[in-house]
C-alpha cells in the first residue's frame, strides 16, 4: 500500500508515518522509485503504536516491543498475549501513579497555599523531603497522614 493509502486509513499523518519508519518502528519498500509502499500488516503496527502511545509507553518503549513481531506479517494471538501482560502491568503502574495524584491534588491545592514543602496538611515538618529530592510523593512516597504524625 503507498504511504497515502496508509496514512487515510490509520488515521496517521504521512509525516508520521516516515518518522515510525525512520525509527524503524514500520518498514517499507520502494519499487523503482522514492515512493514508499507499506505491507498491509503495517496497519496493524500503527495501530499498535498508537494504543501503546495512549497507554504511556514512549516510542523507545514500543521499538523494543515490536522488535518481538514479525514485519512482514500480522502477529498470532501468542504474541499479542506476550504483550498484553506487559501491557497490563504498565497500565495498573499508571493507574495507581493517577490515583496518588488524584489524592495529591485534593491535598496540594485544596487549600490554596501550594505549597508541599511547608504544608500542614499533606507534609508536616516535609515528611515527605526527608526521602530525597524530586516529586517524592509522584514517586510512591508514602503519605504522611494524622496516624504518622510526622
Amino acid at each position: 500500500m503507498p504511504i497515502s493509502e496508509v496514512a487515510k486509513r490509520s488515521g496517521v499523518a504521512a509525516s508520521a508515518l516516515r518518522y515510525y519508519e525512520s525509527m524503524g518502528l514500520i518498514l517499507s519498500s520502494r519499487q523503482g522509485s522514492t515512493r514508499r509502499y507499506y505491507p498491509r500488516s503495517t496497519l496493524r503496527r500503527v495501530a499498535f503504536i498508537i494504543f501503546a502511545q495512549k497507554i504511556g509507553y514512549t516510542l523507545e518503549d514500543i521499538g523494543r516491543q515490536l522488535a518481538a513481531l514479525p514485519t512482514d506479517t500480522l502477529p498470532t494471538n501468542k504474541d499479542w498475549r506476550a504483550l498484553s501482560r506487559d501491557w497490563k502491568r504498565h497500565v495498573t503502574q499508571r493507574i495507581e501513579e493517577l490515583q496518588r495524584l488524584n489524592m495529591d491534588l485534593d491535598h496540594c491545592i485544596g487549600c490554596g497555599c501550594l505549597s508541599l514543602k511547608h504544608c500542614k496538611l499533606a507534609n508536616p515538618d516535609d515528611f515527605v523531603g526527608r526521602g530525597g529530592p524530586g516529586a517524592r510523593r509522584w514517586l510512591g512516597a508514602p503519605y504522611p497522614g494524622p496516624d504518622t504524625g510526622k
